[in-house]
């Protein structure tokens, strides 16, 4: 077996995985959501998105504010640019820490030129695990969508501007319903208020009228 079809085999039993926990698991978005789940959706997988990194870092580690889908702001640690080939050109990304509880995994959130289109428009993740050298692999495949792709239940911070990326990423996982494909972050926001600003509106108090004339469903099938 060569080390493409190794890594090919890898990637698809995470994804089984993945949506086994999706499907049932008690702290899965649908099951907290009470959403119908259905499999993850995804880009053929393709080793031209691995990539060779280099963290370029900080004098020291910044507060940073990334805007959530509930319109706050998530309190991050700016560590540096990943830095990577990738489109014929050299690319950058924002990386950051979490905090407390993460240990030494970091997170790159980021869009594409495919956001909004085949890929969730608020954008998409990457998580690694920092270095002693700061030279990393990633690997695009591995790209996965926030929760806040599939219910409004979660809380999720998104990429900044600095992490729009100049090219298509047709890796990883894509937009899961045509529903819930915002174009940007602030489509997600916008759509979010409003769907609670629609169960918070009152009733109507105007009252219909009723027809003098019986609706019948006689000769075709009822809705």
């Amino acid at each position: 077996m060569t080390s493409t079809d190794a890594w090919k085999e890898e990637l698809e039993t995470e994804r089984a995985m993945k949506d086994g926990f999706m499907a049932s698991d008690p702290e899965s978005p649908f099951v907290v959501g009470r959403v119908p789940f259905h499999p993850l959706r995804y880009f053929s997988m393709d080793p031209a998105y691995v990539v060779r990194a280099s963290l370029e870092r900080r004098p020291s580690p910044e507060e940073a504010y990334l805007r959530t889908n509930r319109d706050n702001q998530a309190v991050m640690r700016y560590i540096g640019d990943l830095v990577f080939p990738l489109g014929g050109k050299t690319q950058r990304l924002r990386l950051y820490h979490a905090g407390e509880g993460v240990g030494t995994s970091v997170f790159v959130p980021f869009r594409d030129r495919t956001s909004g289109r085949e890929s969730y428009g608020a954008g998409r993740y990457l998580m690694l695990e920092l270095t002693e050298t700061d030279e990393f692999e990633v690997d695009f495949n591995r790209a996965f969508n926030p929760y806040c792709a599939y219910t409004d239940d979660f809380e999720c911070p998104f990429p900044p501007a600095e992490n729009d990326l100049p090219v298509a990423v047709r890796a990883g996982e894509m937009a899961w319903a045509v529903d819930r494909n915002p174009r940007s972050p602030s489509g997600a926001v916008m759509t979010r208020l409003r769907k609670q600003t629609a169960k918070a509106s009152p009733p109507s108090s105007r009252t219909r009228r009723p027809s003098s004339r019986r609706r019948t469903t006689r000769g075709r099938t009822p809705r």
